[in-house]
């Protein structure tokens, strides 16, 4: 392709990557998705286009002309993302060192200098293919000018962008003005969208037809073209990409700055070591553990010797690498099981296999009522199965019964020695158990092994095979379809299924192929995910199977008096506002407050307006009385939008019972979420959220238990802090807060007031959760410089803690992460970031993030403990919830007293800690009673 230029719009392709890759990382922590994704795009559209002419058109920074034009030009966008902000440079030097020339112009955009380039090519004779994901730029297109899409494989020349937009290119300008540009804040005529748009245009013919027949054009849109007249010439301005634009002292011409360079092999291959670019290192013929090369003992090129990197050490870091991304398959075999032989075969193969990755598809998501579609199965990489059992779409093959199939495999599926993996196995061990199946031998869970060596990046498989094989997965909607137009897996086309579903089971085993290498050498992070995760996981789907009843009745009665009360709110709010208004909207409620009423404005939002939040809300409610009956509506409102309506809604009409879902792999402190419904978020310091627990309730004959830690992270803080006086007053069995109270103001124990107790309450926990003298002074009431007080005191009183948090802070930012006293790591990425408000995050996570993570996996040893307990003293009391650190119990009357003795041993004895560790226990017929 002599005769060819090949132009990048770099800026669009680098945001575009940003936002579609998941948060890829390197070895130090920092971000690398734009990099990789645009590594990716600029090697492979190389390939596909080889042109003897290129470029890579990148933003330059400050304003352009259009800002001058009109201020209000892309006002509304967000900040640059700090992530993508520190991939700039690394992407530009990449793309030098692929053989790129780089252009960024000041004073113009990306667009107009693609738009300048464009022009001269053609006035040479020679084509030009423009890769960009930007509309404006269709424009452009002539007979020698053609847009490429990479990341949608769209290709427009002239009748491609008639097909698509509905007009030619040299009507995209008038086209573009007419509807506006929302991405750059340009405005076009109010509610013409693009079929107004081409309707205009096919009748009047230009931009310039529509105006002078503006009086023809009936109706609002008619009206609102009118109103645009005066702005659409400044619109056209901005729509219009700038094709003349002073290229000196960036390029000179075509021939001399834009020939095609050689990629710089040994700068390319320095670079993906720095960034940790395995599969890219390979298709350099570079071993990405080694560093060497076929033939050569070790990498022959280092930053030291005129790399990219100066003289760091990114050799050895890529060196140190704790795994390497393994080899791709050499060969994929999916097979499709649609005869009893093919099956025998296949459990044949399984019971042979040393571990199998298995999978469901299934007709919901929903744990408790999905039905089985199929299964999927793979012992070896590459080479895996899927058993469809319920495609019911017309024309389906006949295909095994889900009967027969699971009557031959239970046996397999049922045996503890036959050792699994899955991802996300919790939800498949539902599934079976819908279909009267127990799965055992679940040896492994991807999803969970991700959690506890990464706990802080995402860990859905299509994430996981994107981080740690490099492989772009087959998405869900790729195979379903989106929205309201998306069919059940039942009615996909069965070789389509198989392609996915066996995908999951491959890309399941070649994921803990990957990972676990990177778990199993470290005792520590083996005990978190054998004897914590693992267990606990098979824990939480018995919770979620047992389910807790739910009084219906008296949930209609809340959710009745909850809308009276709120009723009444509402009359009260239009009475302080003098007006009826919407307490739901932001805008009306700013009206009103820092309008009418002229409240102060504590804060606003990031397009500059005043903030009303609960934050903004909780602050002025402490002066004004509009504020605070606004706190207790929305309070009250969500309680009964997300509780007293919802939850009769979310009974299980088999089971009667509500049944929620525990996310396990979500907090990075450990600690456990729980959705549909969140049993996390009921509310205990008002009377209306207590009430919400009166609802779960015992069936009849039976009480709820519930064993709730005493003051776990308090006790844990003494723990690893090791000071002597907080560990005395636990190990006196003290009130800590009123040993507390007595240390800070300097009294006995027995004149500490509770107005002292208070305080003494508020530092100890807020001390623990990194609370600055900001931030206490706020919690108490009193100036900063008493707050700051009572913390110097506090640390006078309790050297051992001061330590203990100067030495987490040191950790953290040399390590990236803290730990557990069992030894979870709790990834901290913005420890060192150079943006003080998140360092400054950071820093107090770190200093919390021990204690409440250490509390997470106290609460699920003893999760596993009174399991065990139950099962094998074969009770007939079942473990129904787990919230916080209090797990509750629906316990048979004759197990009552055994459950209250023995509960409290149990979790008090899930480890030795220097302070004796405390659950206290109560019961009655519903939670509420039992908290």
């Amino acid at each position: 392709m002599q005769n060819t230029l090949l132009l990048v719009d770099g800026s669009s392709y680098l945001y575009r990557a940003f936002h579609a890759l998941p948060d890829l990382r390197n070895m130090r922590g920092e971000p690398t998705g734009a990099i990789h994704g645009m590594v990716n795009m600029m090697r492979r559209l190389r390939q596909d286009y080889p042109a003897a002419y290129m470029a890579c058109v990148f933003d330059a920074k400050g304003k352009t002309f259009r800002d001058d034009l009109y201020p209000e030009y892309k006002a509304q966008r967000a900040p640059m993302p700090d992530d993508l902000r520190l991939q700039i440079e690394p992407i530009h030097q990449a793309v030098a060192a692929m053989g790129w020339p780089i252009l960024m112009v000041e004073g113009v955009e990306a667009d107009d200098v693609i738009g300048t380039l464009a022009v001269e090519a053609t006035a040479r004779g020679m084509n030009t293919i423009v890769s960009t994901g930007d509309k404006d730029l269709a424009q452009l297109v002539n007979a020698n000018v053609t847009l490429i899409n990479t990341m949608s494989n769209e290709k427009l020349d002239e009748a491609g962008v008639l097909a698509k937009f509905g007009v030619p290119p040299n009507r995209i300008i008038d086209y573009l003005t007419l509807i506006g540009d929302t991405v750059d804040n340009v405005p076009g005529v109010t509610k013409c969208g693009p079929k107004t748009a081409v309707k205009w245009l096919t009748e009047y013919d230009s931009l310039e037809g529509v105006i002078a027949n503006a009086d023809k054009i009936k109706g609002v849109v008619g009206d609102n073209l009118r109103a645009a007249l005066d702005w659409l010439p400044q619109g056209r301005v901005l729509i219009t990409v700038k094709t003349d634009c002073d290229l000196a002292g960036h390029h000179i011409s075509i021939d001399e700055s834009l020939k095609a360079k050689e990629e710089n092999r040994e700068e390319m291959i320095a670079f993906l070591q720095h960034q940790g670019f395995k599969s890219l290192l390979r298709e350099f013929g570079v071993d990405p553990v080694s560093g060497s090369t076929p033939g050569s003992s070790a990498a022959k090129t280092s930053p030291a010797q005129g790399g990219l990197f100066g003289d760091d050490n990114s050799a050895t870091i890529a060196t140190n690498a704790p795994a390497a991304i393994p080899a791709p398959p050499a060969v994929t075999e999916y097979e499709t099981i649609l005869t009893e032989a093919q099956l025998d075969a296949w459990l044949a193969k399984i019971n042979q296999a040393a571990l199998t990755s298995v999978d469901t598809e299934t007709t919901s998501l929903e744990p408790m009522t999905a039905q089985m579609v199929g299964i999927s199965l793979c012992c070896e990489a590459g080479i895996a199965a899927y058993i469809p059992l319920a495609h019911n779409y017309p024309g389906a093959p006949e295909q095994l019964s889900r009967d027969f199939v699971l009557s031959k495999m239970k046996a397999w599926l049922e045996d503890e020695s036959k050792a699994k993996v899955g991802q996300n196995l919790k939800y498949d061990t539902h599934i079976f158990a819908n279909h009267g199946v127990r799965l055992r031998g679940i040896l492994h869970d991807t999803l969970l092994q991700s959690y506890v060596f990464e706990s802080h990046k995402s860990h859905d498989m299509d994430s996981l095979a994107m981080r740690h094989l490099e492989r772009k997965t087959i998405s869900f909607e790729e195979v379903c379809g989106k929205g309201a137009s998306q069919i059940g897996f039942d009615q996909v086309d069965i070789e389509r299924a198989t392609a996915y579903a066996a995908e999951d089971a491959d890309i399941t085993l070649q994921l803990h192929q990957a990972m676990w290498p990177q778990v199993e050498p470290h005792a520590k992070l083996r005990y978190i995910y054998d004897k914590i995760e693992l267990p606990t996981s098979v824990v939480l789907q018995k919770i979620e199977r047992n389910g807790v009843l739910i009084n219906r009745d008296l949930l209609a009665t809340q959710s009745n008096e909850i809308g009276n009360r709120l009723l009444e709110l509402e009359q009260k709010a239009y009475e302080l506002a003098e007006q009826p208004f919407n307490l739901n909207s932001p805008k009306q409620l700013g009206e009103i407050f820092f309008g009418k009423l002229g409240l102060p404005v504590v804060k606003k939002t990031p397009s500059g307006a005043p903030s009303t939040d609960e934050e903004v809300l909780q602050k002025l409610a402490e002066d004004f009385p509009l504020p605070k009956v606004l706190l207790e509506y929305r309070g009250l409102a969500k309680l009964k939008s997300t509780y007293t309506d919802k939850l009769p809604k979310m009974v299980n009409s088999d089971t009667g019972r509500v049944h929620t879902n525990y996310a396990q792999a979500v907090a990075v402190t450990g600690r456990l979420a729980s959705n549909d419904p969140n049993l996390q978020n009921i509310p205990v310091r008002t009377a209306e959220g207590r009430r919400i627990r009166e609802a779960f309730v015992a069936a009849p004959g039976n009480h709820i238990v519930s064993a709730d830690y005493s003051q776990i992270e308090l006790r844990i803080m003494a723990h690893i802090s090791g000071d002597t006086s907080l560990l005395k007053a636990f190990a006196d069995g003290e009130d800590v807060h009123r040993a507390t109270a007595s240390e800070i103001f300097g009294v006995e124990l027995a004149e500490v007031s509770s107005e002292q107790r208070r305080y003494a309450k508020v530092i100890n926990f807020g001390l623990i959760y990194g609370m600055s003298a900001f931030g206490l002074a706020g919690n108490l009431g009193i100036e900063r410089s008493a707050a700051q007080s009572y913390i110097d005191k506090y640390f006078q009183r309790y050297p051992g803690v001061s330590q203990y948090m100067a030495d987490t802070r040191l950790q953290a930012k040399a390590h990236g992460y803290v730990e557990t006293v069992f030894g979870r790591r709790l990834w901290l990425p913005e420890i060192n970031s150079p943006n003080g408000p998140r360092r400054q995050g950071a820093e107090r996570a770190a200093i919390n993030a021990p204690m409440q993570g250490t509390a997470a996996d106290l609460i699920k040893l003893a999760m596993i403990a009174v399991q065990n307990w139950l099962e094998t003293d074969q009770l007939k009391s079942k473990m129904i919830m787990q919230v916080h650190d209090e797990l509750v119990l629906e316990v048979v009357a004759d197990e009552l007293e055994l459950v209250k003795r023995k509960l409290p041993e149990l979790m008090a004895g899930v480890a030795e800690l220097k302070v004796p560790l405390l659950a206290e226990v109560g019961l009655g017929l519903n939670w509420e009673e039992a908290h």
